[in-house]
């Protein structure tokens, strides 16, 4: 028989392991408890702070007169802020100059919030960990701040103040949509000459997501001027910027268009000069326009058979009727372009046959050398 020590052994594991995991339930129950209840005071607290702000900004016509004489709108929708990233902020989280806040409401001229208390990396708050704020000290944004410019955009002016959404909460058309208006604020011109461009109309009558906007191009927080050369839309950077859509072999499947137009500028005169640094040879905005592109079959369009003289004689002032008649984005590797692809053939074999001769008649001429020498 076995001993008693024997039989208790596989008991007391039993025990310690059906122990174990009652305490490990236990726990996993705690932690969720406090996880919960550490959400849920924190969206109370803040929800109570922020209350003591909304008994005056939380009044529709709240509004105060400010020095220039202008009538300043200071309410603020309660709805948009519990829709917001910052719904677990209070609002001196931001406004952190509102220090003491009495019957007779808190300090005046207070200062505009600077979102990089939160937004930098490794930051303790809990903030997306990004370094925008870096990229957009490069800006023209930020070059104008500091030249006194007080209409020049801060993160406010993009993202909203109150009213700030994820990305992710709205659909690709719709944020894009809103990209486009958002820089539209400042520039209007550009703007309205968007909205009637192949792209715009694409995206503001048609919906189509893949359209570029100002982001695609120009960038998001790191925007530099035109005459930058780290800018993407630099003269001899565009047509790389606009090769990320249209050497694309998805975007060319899907709306029936080649996409041998980027290959075929940098094998070209014009793309072969930019490569080497050539910032007044034409780019695809030269011929195509900037903000107002439009398709070829459209007669305000730059490149309209009717407007092609003009077009080219910004560079070329000699530029006749005899600037239409040649084909444009040539392939000579294709059958497409008719008789420059069978003169290129023909040209490329005659080449090669023509090399191919000479090599053999080198080694030829090599052997008889030194079976001539070795006789000798």
């Amino acid at each position: 028989m076995k001993n008693y020590s024997d039989m208790r052994k596989p008991l007391m594991k039993t025990i310690n392991t059906r122990m174990k995991s009652k305490f490990e339930i236990v726990l996993s129950i705690f932690i969720c408890a406090g996880l919960y209840f550490f959400i849920f005071t924190g969206n109370l607290y803040s929800q109570a702070q922020n209350q003591k702000c909304l008994i005056c900004h939380g009044k529709q016509n709240f509004k105060v007169q400010v020095e220039d004489g202008s009538v300043k709108d200071l309410f603020v929708d309660e709805k948009l802020i519990k829709g917001s990233p910052h719904i677990n902020n209070t609002c001196q989280d931001c406004h952190t100059d509102v220090v003491e806040i009495t019957a007779m409401g808190h300090k005046k001229n207070i200062k505009k919030v600077q979102c990089t208390r939160c937004h930098y990396e490794n930051n303790p708050a809990g903030a997306p960990e990004t370094e925008k704020y870096k990229e957009f000290q490069e800006s023209v944004h930020q070059q104008e701040i500091l030249k006194g410019n007080t209409k020049a955009p801060v993160c406010q002016t993009c993202h909203g103040k109150h009213d700030i959404a994820k990305r992710n909460s709205m659909s690709g058309v719709d944020l894009k949509k809103r990209i486009i208006k958002i820089c539209g604020q400042c520039h209007l011109d550009i703007y309205s000459a968007f909205s009637t461009s192949i792209h715009g109309s694409a995206l503001l009558e048609k919906n189509n997501p893949d359209v570029p906007v100002c982001t695609d191009c120009h960038g998001e927080h790191k925007i530099r001027r035109t005459d930058d050369t780290a800018s993407t839309v630099f003269k001899t950077h565009i047509y790389s910027t606009c090769g990320n859509c249209h050497s694309s072999e998805r975007i060319a499947e899907k709306y029936g268009i080649k996409a041998d137009k980027f290959k075929t500028y940098e094998s070209s005169y014009h793309g072969i000069a930019v490569q080497f640094g050539e910032k007044r040879a034409a780019n695809c905005a030269s011929c195509h326009g900037v903000h107002d592109i439009r398709s070829k079959e459209d007669p305000a369009s730059s490149i309209h058979p009717n407007n092609i003289t003009r077009t080219c004689g910004k560079c070329h002032p000699d530029a006749n009727a005899n600037y239409t008649k040649g084909e444009i984005h040539l392939n000579s590797h294709s059958e497409d372009s008719g008789s420059i692809f069978y003169i290129s053939s023909t040209f490329k074999w005659l080449t090669i046959i023509t090399l191919t001769l000479l090599a053999i008649h080198v080694i030829l001429d090599l052997f008889r050398k030194l079976k001539h020498k070795r006789h000798s």
